[in-house]
C-alpha cells in the first residue's frame, strides 16, 4: 500500500461521530485542541492530508495545548500499567539494566524539575542508552528551545499513531 492509497482505517475514522473521531484522537495525543483541529477537517482523502493536517494542527500548539499533549505521557521507562501503546513505544527499555533505569529515572527527575514536564521523545526504535543520551543532550536546553524540540517529537509521537488508527482493519 502507498501513503497515497486510502487505508481501511482512514473511511472509518472519516464517518466516526464527532464525539468518537475525538475520544480516538485524543487516545493518540492528549491535547483537545489538535484533537477538534484534526476532527474539523475531515473527511481526509489519504492518510498523507491527515498527517499534513496533524502537523498544521501541532504547529499551531500553545505552550497550555503541548503542556496538555505532554500530560498524556508517561516517563520513559514507567509506561502506565495497562497502557500498551507507550509500552510498545518505550520497548527499547523494556531490557534495560537496573543501573540504566535508575539513571533514567534520575535523569526524568531532573529533567522535569528544570521544564516542568515529563522528558518527551519518540520512543519507537530508541534504545534505551540512545533515550538517555537524548535526555543528557537536552537538559542543558533553554525552555524554549526544548519546547520546539518536543513539539517536534510529538508530531512523529502523533504521525506513528496516527499511521496504526488509519491502517486499522474494521
Amino acid at each position: 500500500m502507498t501513503s497515497t492509497s486510502t487505508p481501511p482505517g482512514l473511511p472509518r475514522f472519516n464517518a466516526l461521530e464527532e464525539h468518537a473521531a475525538l475520544a480516538v484522537l485524543r487516545e493518540a495525543c492528549a491535547s483537545t485542541a489538535w484533537a477538534r483541529r484534526l476532527t474539523a477537517a475531515r473527511p481526509y482523502a489519504t492518510a498523507d492530508e491527515l498527517f499534513t493536517a496533524s502537523d498544521a494542527a501541532m504547529a499551531e500548539l500553545t505552550a497550555a495545548d503541548l503542556a496538555e499533549a505532554m500530560a498524556g505521557h508517561p516517563p520513559i521507562g514507567r509506561p502506565e500499567p495497562g497502557d500498551p501503546t507507550s509500552a510498545r513505544e518505550q520497548r527499547g527499555m523494556a531490557g534495560a539494566s537496573d543501573a540504566l533505569r535508575t539513571e533514567m529515572l534520575e535523569l526524568n527527575l531532573a529533567y522535569q524539575e528544570k521544564f516542568g514536564h515529563v522528558f518527551l521523545i519518540c520512543a519507537t526504535g530508541r534504545t534505551g542508552e540512545q533515550m538517555r543520551d537524548a535526555v543528557k543532550d537536552r537538559i542543558g536546553n533553554a525552555p524554549e528551545q526544548e519546547r520546539e524540540i518536543v513539539r517536534t517529537e510529538l508530531g512523529k509521537i502523533n504521525r506513528i499513531r496516527l499511521a496504526r488508527l488509519v491502517e486499522e482493519e474494521a
